[in-house]
């Protein structure tokens, strides 16, 4: 009899059956393109997946929520349980991307590739389920909506999604890798995401009388600038960190000084370390700078997405799957963008990883494409590095 011990020493097996899957996954992942749907609005790509799963005989696990989907392959003896994971949401943005199967939603697109993350890892599940009696444990599938948002992570986990899971492994494509390359490395991938906002109060005024009135619009402008120094002067230069601002509001006229000018902002950071002391940096440098012209400033902070960081043993099984079907394996480089696959990993152990797409735009842009091809080692990394999770601890 085969055991799942097998499945290891069959590399080739994942990719020849990944390979007869492919028009079925490039067909499901056409029509999410074809029908994209906004953050915790994923109600027909919600019950699309639901379909696909059920006709595979694959298991619907109940979650209490109106969209995203949970789902678990059980194998035929005792073991434990690993989780993949999907995001499953699309952007606000009108695709011009002319190809035939295009977002027929006006001012809605796939511009990211989650379309592409779904229909792999439903073709992981597939593959796997196919095997079901020869692993050991059970396989988790999340398919999450609201990435976008920063929300749909911490949703799924409230709804007990990772109960009983002990590792977790998810993706995003990275269109300047070709296909059949991963990017892959331990600790921080993606960075941190927090928001904060700056008040600067003044003194109204005319405009002509400059000296009568204390002008946050100065003050603001030169917080602008200085508030940078907390990223080239109070970080080391060994800690990657961003502060953008990108949002600067003030006034209503052209003759008025105006009481207050309101900034909005970002900063992104890969140390939990540096992320903490940020918004200490930020208010100081906010306040001694406004107090130079005159006026006074606040600062409010938003807490958001950690930083994905990559467990050591969890992307060694994920190097054992690719190196066994011979994939091109490359350092991932780290990016300042958030990703809630990190609340996961507070909880669990997980690796994410770049997969090669040969992609012709960067994500989020109306051309957005993928070359689908990338579909096949997809589906089987995914598949054999579950099943290698499964069996790390035997």
């Amino acid at each position: 009899m085969s055991t799942a011990g097998d499945l290891k020493l069959l590399p080739k097996q994942w990719l020849e059956e990944a390979k007869v899957l492919f028009p079925v996954l490039s067909e499901f992942r056409r029509e999410l393109h074809r029908h994209p749907e906004l953050s915790m609005q994923e109600v027909e790509t919600t019950r699309k997946i639901k379909a696909f799963l059920a006709e595979e005989g694959i298991t619907l696990l109940p979650l209490d929520m109106p969209v995203g989907v949970l789902a678990e392959i059980a194998g035929a003896s005792e073991g434990p349980t690993v989780a993949l994971r999907a995001d499953i949401d699309a952007l606000p943005v009108q695709e011009e991307t002319g190809l035939p199967y295009a977002s027929i939603e006006a001012g809605r697109m796939h511009a990211c590739g989650h379309d592409f993350h779904t229909a792999a890892i439903l073709g992981a599940a597939v593959l796997l389920k196919r095997h079901a009696h020869k692993l050991r444990g059970k396989v988790r599938l999340l398919f999450q909506p609201a990435e976008e948002k920063g929300t749909g992570a911490r949703v799924m986990i409230e709804a007990g999604a990772l109960e009983g899971v002990e590792a977790i492994f998810g993706m995003h494509n990275k269109p300047e890798l070709p296909v059949g390359t991963i990017g892959l490395s331990t600790g921080p991938l993606m960075a941190s995401v927090d928001g904060f906002k700056i008040k600067v109060h003044g003194k109204g005024g005319h405009a002509a009388v400059p000296d009568a009135a204390i002008d946050p619009i100065v003050a603001a402008s030169a917080i602008v600038g200085g508030i940078q120094t907390a990223v080239s002067r109070n970080t080391s230069p060994f800690d990657r960190a961003v502060v953008s601002i990108c949002s600067f509001h003030s006034g209503t006229t052209w003759n008025v000084i105006p009481d207050v000018a309101v900034l909005d902002g970002t900063v992104r950071t890969f140390r939990q370390e540096v992320r903490h002391d940020m918004p200490d940096r930020l208010h100081r440098i906010a306040m001694g700078i406004a107090a130079g012209y005159g006026a006074e400033a606040e600062l409010s902070w938003f807490s958001g997405i950690p930083s994905v960081d990559n467990d050591a043993a969890a992307v060694e099984t994920v190097r054992n799957a690719a190196q066994a079907l011979k994939l091109k394996i490359t350092e991932a480089v780290p990016s300042a963008g958030g990703e809630d696959f990190a609340h996961y990993q507070e909880k669990v152990p997980g690796c994410f990883i770049w997969m090669g797409t040969s992609g012709t735009e960067e994500w989020h842009h109306p051309k957005f494409t993928l070359n689908e091809e990338a579909l096949i080692p997809g589906a089987a990394l995914f598949a054999l590095t579950a099943v290698q999770a499964l069996e790390k601890d035997r």
